[in-house]
């Protein structure tokens, strides 16, 4: 282990208030990524489950998906599938043989090992919003493109919430920053200001190659070491209906070349890129993220690979996307219930479709994160900050949506469920009979302080107290933590050998150019 690994740090936390490094803006739970204790929720009865793959397989046999990479193409011609210009159909038998080398479980170690990450089995774990090219705060008002000190400080609230144990792509697009050396600042942003699970996007050589570089080095391995083991991830999205681009397949291919963690999650909006049955659409979606899987499974057996969803449904009066529905809670537990008959691990989002921090943000959010819990997701993807479909990251939509995530922290301990002595209390219940009550007894002063959940968030005063504390609501609540957060905001440690390795490989990129901007 590298000198750099032995300095670890660790966020606020109630459990880990010692450990806090500044200013204790508020008391939040320590990193704990959660265990799904609860079985799923499985709406298909083996026959569906039947239906939905043999609708999947027929989709490959029969109709085939198209692969823009001539290297794709040619890799899997040599894999014996039937290839007619850039369409590919592939056998069933062919591809189960594929998807079973496929590990049901993963682990990916970021330059902390302390925050590593097992994807798969009963492991939950959250990332925050990535990629919209636009930002809403309270202190602007309005829609904005997206910057670099913006994006720099959703990583900060990234690095500062337990509750968010990786960092997905971009917070926000930092469109000020010319977009062939985007990815270096900003990924230089993210390997200083976070020690979390780092994402690359599949956009082409050079920015994977890049990014695979710069996670390496910050985190002190060999290149031998880095091939060994997943420390990082991409995720990359099918072009629906039935097609994969270029670039993507480019940066998934190299990813698995080097052992690196590959999620596959096409965009599949029933109605428009997708039947409008959900049965449909998921049969859909999964031929597309099967094929893709194969593929690297094909490179590289082993590789680590989960499956995602993203399947939701459009407004049918306007064609907008529509998120945290019903027919998306079902379509995410629908295709939780087909990853494990496929034995893979699963990613889902939390989404919605508003375009401010208000009750429908929450309501929707909140619906797709508990659809997420629901179908066992190991992975999800854009659970704190999102807006508008995608299009707007909110720093008060984030600290709201944290709140969720903790709360569904809590809703899995076990000690919540747990029946001993102690919880069952006949002793307290005794003391107290028929007349008294339990505040003063020592059975509740004993556990007062950890019995419930605390929100960081949430407002419990009655309305005249609300109202004399100032009748804050919850956005202006989370601005104000917002701001606090981002003043007393400390990185996590770095080696200064290692950042000025990083610094030295980013100006070194910026001299030769960078990456294309064209595909």
């Amino acid at each position: 282990m590298s000198e750099r690994n032995k300095r670890r740090t660790r966020g606020g936390g109630r459990a880990g208030a010692a450990e806090r490094r500044g200013s204790a803006v508020i008391e939040q739970m320590p990193w704990n990524p959660p265990k799904m204790i609860d079985p799923p929720v499985e709406p298909l009865s083996p026959e569906g489950v039947e239906a939905i793959h043999d609708g999947a397989m027929r989709i490959l046999e029969e109709i085939g998906i198209e692969f823009l990479n001539p290297e794709a193409l040619e890799i899997l011609r040599e894999a014996g599938c039937t290839i007619d210009g850039e369409n590919v159909r592939m056998g069933r038998e062919f591809v189960m043989e594929m998807v079973a080398k496929a590990p049901s479980e993963f682990t990916i170690t970021p330059r902390n090992p302390d925050r590593a990450i097992t994807i798969g089995g009963n492991n939950l774990n959250f990332g925050n919003v990535s990629s919209p090219p636009n930002y809403w705060d309270m202190s602007i008002g309005t829609k904005v493109a997206g910057t670099r000190e913006m994006c720099q400080n959703l990583l900060k609230l990234t690095q500062y919430f337990n509750c968010i144990h990786f960092a997905g792509g971009y917070p926000v697009e930092p469109v000020d920053i010319h977009a062939s050396v985007r990815h270096l600042d900003v990924l230089f942003d993210k390997l200083t200001l976070t020690d979390k699970a780092m994402h690359a996007y599949s956009l082409g050589k050079e920015r994977v190659e890049d990014v695979m570089e710069m996670v390496r080095i910050a985190g002190g391995h060999s290149h031998e070491d880095f091939d060994a083991s997943p420390k990082m991830y991409t995720n990359i999205n099918s072009t629906s209906p039935l097609k994969h681009d270029y670039p993507m397949m480019d940066g998934w291919m190299r990813m698995a070349r080097r052992g690196q963690g590959l999620v596959v999650t096409p965009f599949t909006l029933a109605g428009a890129m997708a039947p409008v049955t959900m049965a449909g659409a998921v049969a859909q979606s999964l031929a597309e993220g099967l094929c893709a899987i194969v593929l690297a499974q094909y490179i590289n057996p082993g590789v680590a690979c989960a499956i995602g969803t993203f399947t939701s449904n459009v407004d049918m009066k306007s064609g907008a996307p529509a998120f945290g529905t019903p027919e998306y809670m079902r379509a995410t537990q629908m295709t939780g219930q087909m990853a494990r008959f496929y034995g893979l691990p699963l990613r889902s989002s939390g989404v919605c479709a508003a375009n401010v921090p208000d009750g429908q943000a929450m309501w929707e959010t909140s619906n797709s994160l508990w659809a997420a819990v629901q179908s066992g997701t190991n992975m999800v993807y854009h659970a704190a900050g999102w807006l508008e479909g995608g299009l707007i990251a909110s720093p008060e939509k984030f600290i709201m949506d944290c709140e969720i995530l903790q709360q569904i922290q809590r809703y899995m301990d076990p000690a919540i469920t747990a029946t001993g002595v102690d919880e069952i209390a006949l002793e307290a219940i005794k003391s107290v009979g028929n007349d008294g009550h339990f505040f003063g007894i020592q059975h509740t002063q004993d556990r007062y302080t950890t019995a419930f959940y605390q929100p960081f968030l949430s407002d419990w005063k009655n309305y005249e107290g609300w109202e004399v504390a100032g009748g804050i609501w919850t956005p202006e609540r989370a601005h104000l933590m917002f701001k606090e957060i981002i003043a007393n905001f400390e990185a996590p440690p770095m080696d200064v050998s290692i950042r000025e390795e990083l610094e030295a490989f980013v100006a070194k990129r910026k001299e030769e150019g960078g990456a294309p901007t064209d595909f």
